[in-house]
């Protein structure tokens, strides 16, 4: 069974990657001949998920795929930066720049509690399905660890004593919420193909 994942994102191909069982082939977007900015304009998880795997499909007349689109929301930053993680500091999308950004917003914050969320949008023969995975965590006082990407050196899953930045992918794939997201997806396209 091949999907087409639409994302541009590396690191997100590598973890999604590491989920799927070997029957399910991913085609990236650099494998379907594909190079644009997809677009992200939308205020929730679901509506940017869902632009972005239309967008894919309707480029390259496929009829089966899914994209992602993934926040860290923080209660005391009035659940920022949310939609806007990946940008949060600027249109430069540095993740250095995002965490410092996050860190000096929370710098007299008491209520440290944040969450990542993962919602998957998934285009399946004409029918639109999500899927959602959560992991809560705590915001550390500084960047630890080197490994993931993003927000995950100051991140720390509930549960954990390490950040995402100082787990390996198996350590990560414990607690994630895009683990969590994909299983889901997994599953669906498990009960899809019996019905095949």
């Amino acid at each position: 069974m091949e999907l087409i994942f639409a994302t541009n994102n590396k690191n997100k191909v590598k973890e999604v990657q590491s989920l799927l069982p070997e029957t399910l082939q991913l085609i990236t977007l650099s494998e379907a001949g594909i190079d644009v900015e997809i677009p992200e304009p939308f205020e929730t998880l679901e509506e940017n998920a869902h632009t972005k795997i239309e967008t894919i499909l309707r480029l390259t007349y496929r009829t089966n795929g899914f994209s992602e689109d993934s926040g860290l929301f923080i209660p005391a930053l009035q659940a920022r930066p949310g939609v806007h993680s990946a940008h949060y500091a600027g249109p430069q999308r540095s993740d250095a720049d995002n965490i410092q950004m996050v860190l000096s917003e929370m710098r007299n914050q008491a209520d440290r509690s944040a969450y990542f969320q993962t919602t998957i949008c998934l285009i399946w023969n004409g029918e639109t399905h999500f899927f959602t995975g959560t992991c809560p965590g705590t915001i550390e006082m500084a960047p630890r660890g080197s490994g993931g990407f993003g927000y995950d050196p100051i991140f720390r899953p509930d549960g954990s004593s390490s950040t995402f930045g100082e787990m390996d992918l198996v350590e990560k794939n414990r607690y994630s919420h895009r683990k969590k997201a994909v299983h889901q997806l997994i599953e669906f396209l498990r009960e899809a193909e019996k019905k095949s």
